[in-house]
């Protein structure tokens, strides 16, 4: 039921805060002729963080020329991957709920639907432990190019000291932050319904009823066999009442013994 319940929720959280996001630095070139100076020079960017395309006009302080430039790197590899995954996960959990709640029927006919389910509950938590160590590099350095400290080394204004070059507005980055957290709960979410989902497969009723069908047989085999049987009872040659359960030739010594002494005694 936790399942039914978060794993749509914090799909929705994780590609909600990653590809939604939009944001930007504001930077001050203050030049030594006040007159070609530029104190708000703004930079934005948003997802997908193809910060190499980001393009921006800062002042050389060598009259009234300007220079191009951009920011550096491309880190919409990782981040797409992660949205990917967050779609994909929030379209599944969604499915799955239904199956959940209307098919159950189906969903426990032949015992294919739980293992569809483990094959894809297992495939998910590792695609979410890949994907959110994957953004979480990727949102580290994405935080470094768009340092504006980082940003002021790249204009050729700011490496002479009679310019001031001064951060105004630096970028925030709490929804990417947030973005990166719900991912691993995503991933403690899945790993941890790996053995619920687990519990209604074949697999694991059929480890169930093994132990007990092992001693069943074990127990139906020695019972069957001559140890219990009466083969040394009433019909067996050890328990039989024969020659030496019986008084036999050599018991009835009682003849012998009367039959001697009394003609011994009627000679003389």
């Amino acid at each position: 039921m936790c399942m039914v319940i978060f794993a749509p929720l914090f799909a929705i959280f994780a590609f909600a805060t990653c590809g939604g996001y939009s944001g930007g630095l504001r930077l001050s070139v203050d030049c030594a002729n006040k007159s070609e100076s530029d104190l708000s020079i703004d930079i934005a960017f948003a997802y997908p963080f193809r910060l190499h395309q980001v393009n921006f006009d800062a002042p050389t302080c060598e009259g009234k020329r300007r220079e191009k430039l951009s920011l550096i790197g491309d880190f919409s590899s990782s981040a797409e991957f992660f949205v990917t995954i967050a779609v994909f996960a929030f379209l599944y959990s969604l499915a799955a709920t239904v199956v959940y709640i209307f098919f159950q029927n189906k969903y426990r006919e032949n015992n294919r639907g739980p293992l569809i389910d483990f094959i894809v509950t297992v495939v998910f938590s590792f695609l979410w432990l890949v994907s959110s160590s994957a953004w979480a590099k990727g949102l580290s350095d994405v935080k470094i190019a768009t340092d504006p400290d980082e940003v002021l080394l790249l204009m050729s204004a700011c490496k002479q000291q009679s310019n001031k070059c001064l951060p105004v507005r630096s970028p925030v980055m709490s929804s990417l932050n947030t973005s990166v957290v719900f991912g691993f709960l995503n991933f403690i979410l899945w790993a941890g319904n790996i053995w619920f989902v687990f519990k209604e497969t074949g697999w694991h009723s059929s480890g169930q009823r093994h132990p007990p069908d092992t001693m069943e047989k074990q127990s139906s085999s020695y019972n069957q066999g001559g140890y219990n049987q009466d083969s040394y009872g009433p019909t067996g040659g050890y328990n039989q009442p024969g020659s030496y359960g019986q008084v036999g030739e050599y018991g009835q010594s009682q003849s012998y013994g009367q039959s001697g002494p009394t003609s011994f005694a009627n000679q003389i």
